[in-house]
């Protein structure tokens, strides 16, 4: 036990510690996605392996989440479903799509890796069934292991790179989503393997602060039922605790858009982390980038038109949502509304979804959209000319001002509906500790700090700026496998 109960998350030199109540040669901090991965190769690799975890369970935020793991390159689940893809491919639409300032590095070293990544997981008991969802949506109703997740078939993208759908996710029976969906069928494998390997776990374990040795960390300070716990790692500690979406502080200083609007993230993401390898001089990367979801049925938004505060479309309607409530509350100030013909909403409603609480009545109904302009209180003539232009080219199955695809273009016309959409968004951080191709934390002189590795949100990985479903769970477990071998050669 440690002498002092710490009051600071500033590292401790070793020498200020009496005795150690836990030993192991690499302990992971966080039991989500990233720190399984570790600990499995950290283990694989031989080395006595220790999960401090904050909760009373394995999970984090990736067993709540939709399972989505962001894979390609040509993995076995792509062939067997006819999609051709190349690592190189998959390169050219992520580097277009996870900018400005995406990592090329480490972008190319994922998609190099995406397919062993795939193999590896499904070695690991992870299920995936070999069936394509090809509707718009959150996430397949069903058990299908394959969807379009980032925008990949819909404007720009799909004239930058060869259009392939690479968001896979865990086969899973009786899902909910937002509940337990493909995310706990990700990690439930995961964490049996785990155990299988002899992994070590401590539950209810908030680590505080870093012990050192000179310039290496050889420890963790952690709270536990009130009383400090002292844990020695022989070898290397991997941070896989997190975002910040739930740290006030850090939120109002690095990402203020998502002040009050936290999402698909847990509580216990409040960045401990990051803070931790910060008081030892890591570098931080892309804090303000953050995901942004939108809340609306992708289904009507495919079939209709947003449009801004201004009566103006921003946005191809049938892109990935994420990339809508990014260009929603960034660039729009959170403001939009949905405009649907009659008979296209309808048709929506016939179709199958795994959200169907984003299928509400229509905020105002109309018998036409100088009628529905009036409702929703748009300046005279903003609506109805924003109308008129697409139905010109909708009447030829177009749409050249934004891109969306010739399926879901058809004339508004006739009765029509506005759904207010103001204020539906919400994400989490993506921004945090540079690392590099090993998982190692770099201090800011671009040094790796020895005997600290991180993957997970509390990182910054493979995402810049914009996001795709699935890239979380994926770096995640792609750098945290990384973390486990580089911590266990340490």
């Amino acid at each position: 036990m440690a002498d002092t109960t710490p009051t600071t998350v500033r590292p401790l030199p070793v020498g200020e510690v009496a005795s150690w109540d836990y030993t192991a040669d690499v302990v992971v901090a966080g039991y989500g996605i990233a720190g399984v991965c570790a600990a499995i190769e950290a283990a694989r690799a031989d080395a006595s392996v220790l999960i401090l975890e904050r909760t009373g369970g394995w999970g984090g935020a990736a067993a709540l989440a939709g399972g989505f793991i962001y894979l390609g390159g040509g993995t076995p689940l792509q062939q067997a479903l006819g999609f051709d893809d190349t690592p190189e491919n998959m390169a050219k639409f992520l580097l277009a799509a996870l900018g400005p300032g995406a990592d090329r590095g480490k972008i190319a070293d994922y998609c190099d890796g995406s397919v062993e990544h795939y193999e590896w997981l499904v070695s690991c008991g992870v299920p995936f069934r070999e069936a394509f969802w090809a509707e718009p949506g959150w996430e397949p109703p069903h058990d299908e292991g394959l969807m379009y997740t980032g925008g990949e078939n819909a404007a720009p993208f799909n004239t930058i790179a060869d259009p392939a759908p690479r968001g896979h996710v865990p086969q899973m029976a009786d899902k909910r989503t937002g509940e337990k969906g493909g995310g706990y069928m990700l990690m439930k494998p995961l964490a049996e393997t785990a155990e299988k390997l002899g992994v070590g776990v401590e539950y209810d374990m908030r680590i505080q602060r870093l012990v050192v040795d000179g310039d290496r960390v050889v420890g963790v300070i952690a709270k536990r039922y009130g009383q400090q716990v002292a844990i020695r790692a022989d070898r290397g500690v991997v941070l896989a605790t997190g975002s910040f979406a739930y740290q006030k502080q850090m939120i109002e200083g690095y990402a203020p858009r998502l002040i009050g609007r936290p999402a698909a993230a847990i509580e216990e993401h409040d960045g401990i982390g990051i803070r931790v390898a910060q008081a030892l001089g890591a570098e931080l990367a892309h804090m303000d980038a953050t995901e942004v979801a939108f809340f609306g049925d992708p289904q009507m938004l495919a079939r209709g038109i947003l449009v801004n505060g201004r009566g103006q479309r921003y946005i191809a309607e049938d892109t990935y949502p994420g990339r809508i409530g990014q260009a929603t509350l960034i660039q729009q100030d959170n403001q939009a509304y949905l405009v649907i013909g009659e008979a296209a909403y309808e048709q929506a409603l016939t179709t199958e979804t795994s959200t169907p609480f984003f299928r509400q009545p229509p905020t105002w109904a109309a018998e036409s959209v100088a009628e529905l302009e009036a409702e929703m209180g748009l300046p005279a003539g903003a609506l109805t000319s924003t109308v008129q232009v697409y139905n010109t080219h909708a009447a030829e199955g177009s749409d050249p001002v934004l891109g969306k695809k010739a399926e879901w273009v058809t004339p508004i016309d006739g009765p029509v509906a506005g759904f207010d959409m103001r204020g539906f968004t919400a994400g989490f951080t993506l921004g945090g500790l540079r690392t590099d191709l090993d998982s190692r934390v770099l201090h800011v002189d671009g040094e790796p700090i020895a005997g600290l590795f991180a993957a997970g949100r509390c990182t910054s990985g493979i995402c810049a700026g914009g996001y795709v479903s699935g890239a979380s769970l994926g770096d995640g477990s792609f750098y945290g496998r990384r973390a486990g071998i580089a911590a266990a050669k340490s």
